[in-house]
């Protein structure tokens, strides 16, 4: 924030010349500058220099070609500017006048500057631009390389660069250009026209542009934004046609009549998977397609055995983590560092050696979960076999069409919210490179927003927002992905998610060659940093998003289910994991307070197994009739925040913080058994898979997945991220988990790490497989548990452990459908007219009575009846009082079939 500056004031040359280094003025419309600076009777002044040449002496500001009085506008900014940018709404406004040259000013080095009656020069500073090159060059027309018959087209928008020239290289790297052309710029789009002869070869854009953060005019080598393939060291833009035929894998055109039947979007169940996790370590596919695209290809595969099994249970998404190009992981995998797994396997559970040698190397081999963008449009080349030429293009749509083809729907995990990099120079900057601080958002000093990790990007401008649209579009028509999961969403403006969804959905398989209206949406509408609440604009946030039709991950019932959150104590325990029932060592502030925990943790449950609805009503824990958004967090942020189930993903686990298995390993008392352990994650993923709403799983919560505690896995190579699809392991106990974000931890860690009675053994994971299909079998039963508005839900879904009679750790929920006692209700589901849940966290068995469910005639679900958990089949109910007898830390379903 720019210092008022009085008359009386003194400010030094270096002060002033230092000040050039920040950008706390704003040029927001064309005539119109903002600056948060008073100087009373003084005088201000726009400065330019096209060879980037300003100074401050002792005679004032020199080595300027352009010098422009600004007025003070008493009238303040205009509605239009601070709607824009609200975080600017109580600068002061100036006007520039009407004679003013944009388009040539927006070339160079700019400054404004306030000088006192005196003449002296009070305070400077640069400008931040986005505003007006918005107002003036936002542009709806072509970008990247356009193919047609006989001619390729490059477009680059750079309304800021003062030249831009493109290269032309028959290899991916080395060698002399074999052509550098001109482009020709056009209202701030660059173009230049070659022969389609270029087809196959690669390209290199020299921008020759003033960058802020050196003050100086650089020159550029970049790669194109709108790139679609590119070498492996990224530093070559790859001139591929994705229409031709030579990039398509056989069957592709037919692919969008081949994709899973959904038929709506309440019946989605979503799967997170890693590329690399898939396949690493599985034995089964060949070893050059270990941990890449093709590996979705190997049909007789372990993996691909799972995760068939997982789509006949009713599985319909995979949602794979990024796969764009991303930063920290060599696309040339002969550069990759390896550890000796061999030796590991020899090291006690609790090891610290094994993370110390995966640490030394961890920038160096091929692991990495892939937040760190370079570039959004092209797919990852280290997952495919070659990493040059169009194998990355070819390859990814082979692993999109062989999901679909065993019945899983592909979702993408995109990260707009931020950039790996900035800057002139950096191999990994690409869009900071072409339009300096248009792409990025910025402080009101002018410094690059962080909070999202590193370089925040600003989906709030005009160009950031099109480039995102653009790419979701690319992704949806010419690699066929069936949905998109944003990272950090709620750091992208919610009018960009609108867009996205009423883009996406209204693509046509006649003119697209995909059915848009079957794409979904959904991603982490956190609101905090600089946009938090609307700070930068109306986020995508969630409690900004009902109405949307866009999911937002829940982390209300994933607190209530496990406890604490990730940044709370670790042994802070939850609904399922002990709280109040089976204590461990952490404080609960006494068993009162722990008891009021537990019943506050059902409600919130209760809500999100009621899609997490605003507006659904229940009683809650002190026996009032509430609404969902009256049900709050301890924060004091409302439970309920959904108009729409399909707006709440519920969840428990995820890439982030440790496995379902960990956490439940790491916050149930030490006493307990494994066999209990396994039941505590079965209970949590059986609430998920039996709540409205879009049910979320962690890829290996149904194989007790471990990562050896690691609550951070990202950089943790693929020994501490293994997935084991033989069943053998679950991968627990391979070493201490990687000390900068664990070692904290490591005490209790320790302790559990090498007690050898936490391992899981073969026959716990085959029981926990079963157990998972078995929740998904039971969930794509009955439509009822897919209800697909809030109405319905509101209808039909009731919770009946209600004080004053309440038993603790007990959940029972009943949906009820159309029939002769309920002529009020549409029937939706020919085979069920009522279902119960039970859930009974308790380590006994528990008996539940309740008026309202008898004389009815429920048995237990066939799935469960018949299946290999021979503890809940030891469920009962008595039609005569309504007395239902759960086995403890079981989920019993119970339905009533309809008579015909």
């Amino acid at each position: 924030m720019a210092v008022e500056v009085g008359s009386a004031s003194s400010v030094s040359q270096s002060e002033l010349q230092g000040s050039l280094n920040s950008c706390r003025a704003y040029w927001p419309s064309k005539y119109t500058f903002a600056w948060n600076v008073d100087i009373g009777n003084g005088s201000y002044y726009l400065f330019a220099s096209k060879t980037a040449a300003l100074k401050f002496t002792d005679a004032g500001i020199e080595g300027y070609d352009v010098k422009i009085k600004l007025d003070k506008d008493q009238g303040g900014l205009p509605a239009n500017v601070t709607e824009k940018f609200p975080h600017i709404r109580g600068y002061s406004a100036f006007k520039a006048p009407a004679t003013l040259d944009v388009d040539s000013l927006l070339k160079c080095q700019l400054a404004v500057a306030a000088f006192s009656a005196d003449g002296a020069c009070r305070n400077a500073t640069g400008l931040q631009l986005p505003g007006v090159i918005d107002e003036l060059y936002s542009y709806d027309g072509p970008l990247g390389a356009v193919f047609s018959e006989n001619t390729i087209s490059l477009y680059l928008w750079a309304p800021t660069a003062q030249a831009v020239s493109a290269s032309i290289f028959k290899d991916p790297s080395g060698g002399e250009p074999l052509q550098t052309v001109q482009l020709i710029e056009s209202n701030g789009v660059w173009s230049a026209v070659g022969p389609r002869t270029w087809e196959g070869c690669y390209y290199v854009y020299e921008i020759t542009v003033y960058h802020h953060s050196t003050l100086r005019i650089e020159k550029s080598f970049a790669i194109d934004p709108y790139a679609r393939g590119i070498s492996a060291d990224v530093k070559r833009t790859l001139l591929a046609d994705l229409s031709s035929e030579t990039l398509k894998p056989e069957g592709w055109e037919n692919l969008a009549d081949e994709k899973p039947h959904l038929l709506s979007p309440s019946d989605i169940s979503l799967y997170e998977l890693h590329i690399r996790d898939f396949s690493a370590y599985d034995l089964t596919v060949h070893p050059d397609l270990r941990g890449g695209y093709l590996a979705f290809t190997s049909q007789d595969s372990a993996g691909v055995n799972h995760l068939e099994k997982l789509s006949a249970a009713g599985l319909t998404h995979v949602h794979l983590l990024p796969s764009f190009q991303f930063a920290e992981v060599d696309d040339d995998k002969k550069k990759w560092k390896f550890v000796d797994t061999k030796r590991f396997e020899t090291l006690p559970p609790d090891s610290e050696e094994q993370q110390a040698q995966i640490t030394a190397i961890r920038d160096e081999d091929g692991y990495n979960w892939g937040y760190n963008p370079v570039l959004w449009g092209t797919p990852k080349g280290s997952y495919a076999t070659d990493p040059n030429g169009p194998c990355r293009i070819i390859e990814f749509r082979k692993m999109v069409q062989a999901l679909n083809r065993i019945g899983l729907r592909v979702v993408l995990d995109v990260v707009y919210n931020h950039l790996n990099s900035s800057g002139p120079s950096d191999d990994n900057s690409v869009l900071d490179k072409i339009v300096p601080g248009y792409y990025l958002r910025r402080d009101n000093d002018g410094a690059i927003e962080n909070s999202t990790c590193v370089n925040d990007t600003a989906s709030e401008h005009f160009m950031v927002e099109r480039l995102i649209l653009d790419d979701l579009k690319h992704w949806a028509v010419n690699y066929k992905v069936d949905g998109f999961r944003f990272d950090l969403m709620g750091h992208i403006m919610k009018h960009t998610m609108v867009k996205a969804t009423n883009m996406l959905q209204g693509l046509s398989k006649n003119i697209d060659g995909v059915e848009g209206s079957s794409i979904y949406l959904y991603g982490e509408g956190w609101d905090f940093g600089e946009v938090a609440n609307n700070a930068r604009g109306v986020n995508a946030s969630q409690l900004n998003l009902g109405g949307t039709g866009i999911g937002s991950f829940n982390d209300r019932i994933r607190d209530a289910v496990l406890g604490g959150g990730p940044f709370g104590p670790p042994l802070q325990q939850g609904y399922v994991t002990g709280l109040s029932l089976q204590p461990n060592d952490h404080d609960h502030s006494g068993k009162a307070n722990a008891d009021r925990m537990l019943a506050v943790a059902k409600d919130h449950i209760q809500v999100g197994m009621a899609g997490n609805l605003r507006d659904y009503i229940l009683t809650n824990c002190d026996g009032k009739q509430v609404k969902g958004s009256e049900v709050y967090t301890y924060g004091g942020t409302p439970v309920g925040y959904a108009m729409q189930p399909i707006e709440t993903i519920n969840y428990v686990s995820a890439h982030d913080n440790e496995t379902l298995f960990d956490i439940v390993s790491l916050k149930t008392p030490t006493y307990i058994t494994v066999d209990e352990r396994c039941r505590v994650n079965h209970l949590a993923t059986s609430i998920l898979a039996l709540s409205q709403g879009i049910p979320f799983f962690h890829a290996g919560d149904e194989l007790l997945r471990s990562k050896s505690l690691d609550r951070d896995s990202y950089n943790s190579g693929d020994w501490f991220n293994r997935l084991d699809f033989s069943y053998n392991s679950n991968n627990w106990g391979v070493g201490l988990p990687p000390k900068d974000h664990n070692e904290s931890n490591w005490p209790l860690i320790k302790k559990r790490l090498a007690n050898p009675s936490y391992k899981p053994d073969k026959n716990h994971i085959i029981a926990a497989v079963e157990n998972f299909t078995n929740l998904l079998q039971i969930r794509y039963s009955s439509p009822l548990f897919r209800l697909r508005s809030a109405k319905d839900i509101e209808d039909r879904v009731r919770f009946h452990n209600n004080v004053p009679s309440w038993i603790p750790g007990l959940i029972a929920m009943s949906i009820e459908d159309g029939h002769a006692g309920a002529p009020g209700l549409s029937q939706i589901d020919p085979k069920f007219q009522y279902i119960v849940v039970i859930i009974n966290v308790q380590p006994t068995e528990t008996k539940f009575v309740n008026p309202d469910l008898r004389a009815k005639s429920l048995q237990l679900h066939p799935v469960q009846s018949t299946s290999g958990d021979t503890v809940v089949k030891e469920s009962k109910y008595e039609p005569s009082t309504g007395c239902f007898t759960i086995p403890p830390k079981s989920t019993a379903v119970f339905v009533e079939p309809r008579h015909v």
